[in-house]
């Protein structure tokens, strides 16, 4: 597709930023809708860099960092009943004395991509998940290079990215990209067409970011909307991942009654199943006994 035929969202985020997280249905809808007309870049913000210099006024976090965990939570726990996607408080944990900052994620994340591009955002949802659903502590490095080897990294590589500055450096690229553009809070969106561009501060609807889309492509760019069947769900699900039910409904414009009817036949509950996680869950394929990945190298028994 020509260049000018695409528009490009660079999105600056956070791996645990819980808005970007909330953020997910709308950017997965996006890619259902525009497919390859939209392009989405993610650059790391760095959201906390130290948690005792850190102060978040609106939800009063920010100082100590055990105390800060439960005033995380608490606030996470007031998003997701406002985005819909599934957090767990039950032993979160995400800062400690030896842990302050949300920058060995963002590196982390840096290193995926200079590993191997294309599981960079495999990887990126990988920490989010983990963050937000499992309550897993994602800024210890053992659990990161864990997540790594997950989605398929080589995980020497990886460790040796994170070691030689490499990843650090090219984290400092993007928060100097961030800076830039006076990306202070996440999410933060910048829509690029050609070369107009236009800054969305803080979450967005679809709608919100389809006008925008219209607008700056002059109505070039069209959304065409999937069909809604079980074939196009489960084609969703192993193209993206496991998906927390907002993310299917939301990408289908299916109403509670829509999907219901949909959960209900035979070839989705033979080919889905739910996973529970904190206050929700994932729909994710079913995997046979016996069958092997050979992305990630194991076989399930």
């Amino acid at each position: 597709m020509a260049k000018q035929q695409q528009v490009e969202i660079i999105a600056f985020t956070d791996p645990v930023c819980t808005w970007c997280w909330g953020s997910e249905p709308v950017l997965r809808k996006l890619q259902v809708w525009y497919g390859n007309q939209v392009r989405i870049t993610p650059v790391m913000g760095g959201l906390v860099e130290d948690i005792r210099d850190f102060y978040d006024s609106a939800n009063a976090i920010g100082g100590d960092p055990e105390k800060s965990n439960a005033q995380i939570a608490h606030h996470w726990v007031d998003a997701s009943a406002r985005h819909g996607m599934p957090v767990k408080i039950e032993g979160f944990r995400l800062f400690s004395k030896d842990t302050v900052s949300t920058y060995p994620q963002n590196i982390a994340y840096k290193a995926v991509e200079l590993c191997n591009p294309e599981l960079a955002s495999k990887f990126l949802r990988r920490v989010r998940e983990a963050s937000a659903a499992e309550a897993r502590e994602t800024g210890r490095r053992e659990v990161l290079i864990e997540l790594a080897n997950e989605v398929g990294v080589d995980v020497a590589a990886f460790i040796s990215h994170l070691d030689d500055d490499s990843a650090a450096q090219a984290f400092r690229s993007d928060l100097a990209t961030t800076r830039h553009y006076g990306a202070r809070g996440f999410p933060t969106f910048l829509v690029r067409w050609g070369n107009k561009e236009l800054m969305l501060r803080g979450y967005q609807s679809f709608s919100s970011l389809s006008a925008v889309i219209s607008s700056l492509s002059e109505g070039k760019l069209q959304a065409t909307p999937p069909e809604k069947t079980t074939e196009s769900i489960l084609n969703f699900v192993e193209n993206f991942g496991r998906a927390a039910e907002v993310e299917i409904t939301s990408a289908f414009d299916l109403s509670q009654q829509e999907w219901a009817s949909l959960l209900s036949e035979q070839s989705i509950q033979q080919k889905l199943h739910y996973l529970p996680a904190g206050n929700g869950g994932f729909w994710d394929l079913r995997i046979e006994r016996g069958t092997c990945d050979p992305v990630t190298r194991t076989c399930a028994t």
